[in-house]
């Protein structure tokens, strides 16, 4: 890591790099985010980690004033798609806690030795310690955010013990889990709020300013799926599998953060829930770094015009900090794309909606209802979707190949091996696998060049899409651009957070 640019952040207290690494002071025994409002330490006596995890292994204890855990994520695990950045993906989705490091291993098709070889190289940890610092995590928001019992707490933040648990929690915040509930009742922390009903966690899910929110409102309401998801005043409500249950989350846009409220069948199941929340929302991308790539101003117009292809037409056209909407759930996001395929947005929602009233799994709650599980739509699919035979084939066929195992849809995949796989499927061609993978891997660098509305918005802005290598490794973000210039100018995205 470059020494003076990392100081250079520091002593900024520039929070556009809170996330992407860590300081640790020798002289204080603690890490700290880049924004810590602390007196900047001495030169002499810091060193800069990329990972938490790195600074726990190092025996630093976590920052109480800044909550370094609870940084934003960092943006290069989408920008970067070697073993170890994908190994951050499933980390965070909870593999380990579920099936340990054999579970993780084995999904990347890597060795157990080689992996741990690879991270601790690559992060300054192994698996094991990248673990245990989400545990970590997660222990805390239960700590700050429910009254439920500290045994409870160590089983549903995936600890073997109440030892283990205990020992964790002391050594990377330096005091006792008791200690913790007591002083958190006394201040309010960044990303708590205090549960407002039993059973219910409210959380504040931080992210790099600025952020696009009118942009991802439309996204989210346009899309909405009758029966399981709702948009209303401005709160995202919908129900989604989790991997020891089924969740309920209710998310709005504030200043400075988005609110959460999440409903959990089981507690186990939060640290995962929190990090598909994040990966939908697209809050772990470095907005500034991004728009500046893009030669994009704070006040949408282009700083370099020749950067992206001359001077827009129709005015700016540009909002900073857009986001790239990633996905809850791989296998429903291609089967939802599969039926909309060469239909409306209006279309795609009323048939997938018929899809999930006649198959999916029904449960209590404001929106009461599942999206089918592949295997529920290999064996019944074809008696509920309606259209071209072919495309109702296509589509039981892909919930087949998913149900089987024969289609591995998670963020651990490659972009290319997983683009791959998806145009070996019939009725998947060029546009969906490009649309698929760059939402369920945050792919930031897939431009929907084929797209009519991105080429529309194209040539409002007066952007040539021939060639996009000078874009590298932003072109998802320029597909959003030019997909919301387009839409804006028919007046479609109108929503505001």
């Amino acid at each position: 890591m470059d020494f003076e640019r990392c100081y250079r952040a520091v002593s900024t207290r520039d929070s556009r790099f809170d996330g992407q690494f860590f300081t640790a002071v020798r002289t204080t025994g603690i890490y700290c985010r880049p924004s810590c409002p602390a007196i900047t330490p001495k030169r002499a006596n810091v060193s800069f980690l990329p990972t938490a995890a790195a600074a726990q292994q190092a025996g630093y204890r976590a920052c109480r004033r800044c909550l370094p855990d609870a940084a934003p994520g960092s943006p290069l695990w989408n920008v970067r798609a070697d073993l170890a950045a994908r190994a951050m993906r499933l980390i965070g989705d909870g593999v380990i806690e579920r099936g340990g490091v054999p579970a993780l291993a084995a999904t990347l098709g890597y060795s157990q030795r080689q992996l741990t070889r690879v991270l601790t190289t690559e992060l300054g940890a192994g698996p094991l310690a990248l673990a245990r610092a989400h545990r970590a995590h997660t222990a805390r928001l239960l700590i700050q955010t429910t009254e439920m019992p500290m045994s409870d707490i160590a089983f549903a933040a995936g600890f073997a013990s109440i030892r283990q648990f205990n020992d964790t929690v002391r050594e990377v915040f330096a005091v006792s889990p008791t200690t913790m509930r007591t002083e958190s009742r006394r201040s309010p922390r960044s990303d708590v709020v205090a549960p407002a009903t039993p059973g219910l966690l409210t959380l504040r899910l931080p992210y790099r300013e600025p952020l696009d929110t009118g942009w991802l409102a439309w996204f989210l309401s346009a899309h909405t799926v009758p029966g399981m998801e709702v948009w209303e005043d401005g709160v995202y409500t919908r129900s989604l599998r989790t991997p020891h249950g089924h969740a309920t989350i209710r998310l709005s846009f504030q200043p400075g953060h988005v609110r959460a409220e999440l409903a959990l069948r089981d507690m186990r199941d939060l640290a995962p829930t929190v990090a598909r929340v994040r990966h939908l929302l697209d809050l772990d991308a470095d907005p500034q770094g991004i728009d500046d790539a893009l030669g994009i101003s704070s006040d949408g117009h282009r700083n370099d015009p020749d950067t992206i292809g001359g001077p827009d037409r129709h005015g700016a056209g540009f909002t900073p900090g857009i986001r790239v909407p990633g996905c809850l759930d791989g296998p429903e996001l291609l089967l939802r794309t599969m039926i909309g395929q060469q239909i409306s947005v209006q279309a795609a929602s009323t048939h997938t909606a018929r899809l999930v009233a006649a198959l999916g799994e029904r449960i209590d709650g404001a929106v009461p209802q599942l999206f089918p599980t592949p295997s529920v739509i290999a064996e019944r699919g074809a008696e509920v979707l309606t259209g071209p035979a072919r495309r109702i084939g296509a589509i039981v066929a892909a919930a087949r190949a998913i149900a089987d195992g024969e289609l591995a849809l998670h963020t651990g995949r490659t972009a290319a091996d997983l683009r791959r796989d998806l145009l070996a499927l019939d009725g998947v061609g060029p546009w969906t696998a490009d649309y698929v993978t760059m939402r369920m891997l945050a792919d930031p660098d897939i431009l929907l060049g084929t797209d009519l509305v991105v080429r529309q918005g194209a040539t409002l802005t007066g952007i040539e899409l021939d060639n996009t290598t000078r874009w590298a490794p932003w072109r998802s973000y320029l597909s959003m651009h030019l997909w919301k210039r387009a839409l804006a100018h028919r007046g479609a995205v109108l929503v505001h957070a």
